[in-house]
């Protein structure tokens, strides 16, 4: 089969239209254990999270096939696994195996497992013709959406879900996005469902992406420089940039909560106490997702029916949509076509 593989770590140069951090090559596909499937992948979004694995500011087995945004169909099920069956189209997400018996495995917390394995990180992912994958971590899809739309709710979706969740938001209160992209373009219609009477302010730098968030209906779109209509109450950060968590608390309401939804920043952080953090402001962040997030959220989404804006590539082509992604050309999610 044909995987796209990492090697070594290495930066995402957008102006190097000739080459790129990942190649593509033959492998032989993979077997699986007793209680693993084996996926044809159909579909892989392309996430930011792939960008900081390949710079190295997340460490992973090397080398590794990246991708975890997954959607197939099951070709092999291992002796031990029930309740699948072969053609069954599913999903795989960041989350691909827990231990089940820490103390965060036991207190419904298994983002936070002390053996936490990620997709495409740990273990090959879905940038490949075949993914081998653990039985008790892939979903089923919602039936209103092709694999195509299915792809970025596997990450971009669910995590985005997460870390609204962790806001602790309320109808009638405020929110602030910051970034535009594959997750917050989810959300903003997750949240418009969620919380009716709830003004949403959206803070970008490009203007493709202020574009979509005022089709999208967001109340007051600007700049993160800008100064929104009021100040918010609740918000969530999704974008790689260490300036923006000083700004958005900058313009966070006192008792408000600041939701970081990235791994890694780019550069630090630097916080004034008085200026960012005084009158009972927070900052919250996601780490990883768990099931139950994805399962919660597939229900949200096949209940609600949402809008995700997509851009295709070809499998060939996953390092220029590394690139596109890097320099924020991508509008709403990318997504590879393997198969």
């Amino acid at each position: 089969m044909k995987a796209a593989f990492l090697k070594k770590v290495s930066l995402v140069k957008v102006e190097d239209v000739e080459d790129g951090p990942l190649s593509i090559e033959d492998m032989p596909e993979p077997s699986i254990d007793p209680n693993q499937l084996l996926i044809k992948v159909s579909v892989c979004g392309v996430c930011y999270t792939d960008i900081d694995i390949i710079e190295g500011r997340i460490q992973c087995y090397l080398p590794i096939v990246p991708g975890h945004q997954i959607v197939g169909r099951v070709v092999d099920i291992g002796r031990d696994v029930k309740n699948v069956n072969l053609g069954d189209r599913v999903g795989v997400a960041w989350i691909a195996y827990t231990c089940g018996k820490c103390f965060f495995c036991k207190t419904d917390q298994e983002n936070l497992c002390e053996n936490f394995r990620a997709t495409g990180c740990h273990v090959n992912g879905g940038y490949a013709e075949y993914a081998a994958v653990f039985k008790d971590y892939v979903y089923p899809l919602p039936r209103n959406i092709d694999d195509e739309h299915a792809a970025p709710l596997l990450c971009a979706g669910a995590v985005g879900y997460r870390a609204l969740k962790l806001t602790n938001m309320v109808n009638g209160l405020s929110l602030g996005l910051f970034g535009f992209g594959s997750s917050a373009h989810i959300v903003i219609q997750i949240a418009r469902k969620l919380y009716p009477s709830s003004e949403i302010y959206v803070f970008t730098r490009s203007a493709h992406h202020q574009d979509l968030a005022k089709k999208m209906g967001a109340d007051w779109v600007g700049h993160p420089y800008e100064e929104p209509p009021k100040k918010i109450d609740k918000a969530i950060d999704f974008t790689p940039a260490g300036e923006i968590i000083p700004r958005a608390l900058e313009v966070l309401n006192r008792g408000g909560r600041l939701v970081i939804n990235v791994i890694r920043k780019q550069k630090s952080i630097e916080l004034n106490y008085a200026k960012h953090l005084w009158l009972e402001k927070e900052i919250k962040t996601v780490a990883n997702v768990t099931r139950k997030d994805v399962i919660e959220f597939l229900k949200l989404v096949e209940n609600f029916g949402i809008s995700i804006h997509i851009q295709r590539y070809e499998f060939e082509k996953i390092n220029k949509a590394l690139k596109d992604l890097k320099a924020a050309k991508v509008v709403g999610s990318p997504i590879l076509r393997i198969s």
